[in-house]
């Protein structure tokens, strides 16, 4: 894979990991000094472009101090394993929730390849490497590493996925948001800016969890998020309103869609519906073939994710 990153100033760079295509998804090497961490990897095909970063800005496998993932899911921590491998001094920084399946990573290959199929999973993470427990830091709420006296600290951040923490660094004042804070795609900017979109999940969707997350970041006041999909972004205050307003919204198409077969068709056709419609609101000018194209593998996902949660809702309504 060929490197492409961005340099961000402050000792951070974002990495395009190539995932299904350019933009889409990226992963950050922070460097403070002669030291260094990885937050989120992208997939296990990721591994040689941030290693030519590393030699780029004058550093040694040897001198990755973490690697972190904010959460298990394989464009997030694919490529840890073959990471870990590469920089022998580094250790996994992980959620308790999500240790077992980076250090024994069976049951997320299968599930992931429940998802997406295993052609499809072949192509796209390759071969998952467990990471050794040895290894492995279990980070708690508020955990802190440090780069030099640079502090990261680990903020437990449920609604996308249980097992999901966001990265604090003091020194950006910037929060590196795995998923929590949303997507922006660059396509998607207009005159008016970034355009946000919540990525539910296919197992976790928590709409009050989540609302309580962007509370909890948002009252650290930070300047900047750093998204894995895709880079970073400004006024944080403004995303977190727009998202707050989409979680209650995605709960609203999803109970809005009747019950039976066709239940989850119903809801991805709410969502596309009510994104075309928002992002004619942010001014973009994209045609439907294109909005399709650039989110309808994140439709997908979300209404897979609502039919979950409406089914885990209905469950614990009838108990």
């Amino acid at each position: 894979m060929k490197l492409s990153y961005q340099d961000l100033g402050q000792g951070i760079c974002c990495i395009d990991t190539f995932y299904y295509r350019p933009n889409l998804d990226g992963c950050y090497l922070v460097q403070e000094g002669d030291q260094a961490a990885l937050i989120d990897t992208g997939t296990s095909y990721v591994a040689p472009a941030v290693l030519e970063l590393l030699e780029k800005r004058g550093l040694e496998p040897e001198q990755v101090k973490y690697i972190i993932p904010t959460h298990v899911h394989l464009d997030h921590a694919g490529g840890t394993g073959q990471l870990m491998q590469a920089c022998p001094n580094a250790q996994m920084v992980i959620h308790p929730r999500g240790a077992q399946h980076m250090n024994h990573p069976e049951k997320i290959i299968a599930g992931t390849i429940a998802v997406y199929g295993e052609a499809a999973f072949e192509k796209l993470y390759g071969e998952i490497l467990p990471v050794p427990e040895q290894r492995t830091i279990v980070a708690a709420d508020n955990h802190e590493v440090s780069l030099n006296g640079r502090i990261l600290r680990c903020i437990h951040t449920e609604g996308h996925a249980r097992h999901h923490f966001c990265v604090w660094d003091e020194k950006s004042r910037g929060l590196f948001t795995g998923d929590t804070f949303g997507i922006s795609y660059r396509e998607l900017d207009t005159e008016k800016g970034p355009f946000m979109f919540l990525p539910s999940t296919p197992i976790d969707f928590d709409p009050e969890a989540w609302h309580d997350s962007l509370y909890r970041l948002v009252a650290l006041d930070p300047k900047q998020l750093f998204l894995t999909h895709f880079c970073r972004i400004d006024r944080p205050r403004d995303r977190a309103r727009v998202l707050h307003r989409e979680i209650d919204d995605y709960a609203a198409i999803a109970l809005a869609a009747p019950r039976g077969e066709q239940r989850e068709q119903q809801i991805r056709e709410g969502l596309f519906r009510y994104y075309v419609e928002k992002l004619r609101e942010h001014g973009s000018t994209l045609g439907e073939s294109r909005i399709e194209q650039i989110l309808g593998m994140d439709i997908n996902l979300c209404a897979q994710g609502l039919e979950v949660w409406l089914k885990r809702r209905e469950k614990q309504q009838s108990v």
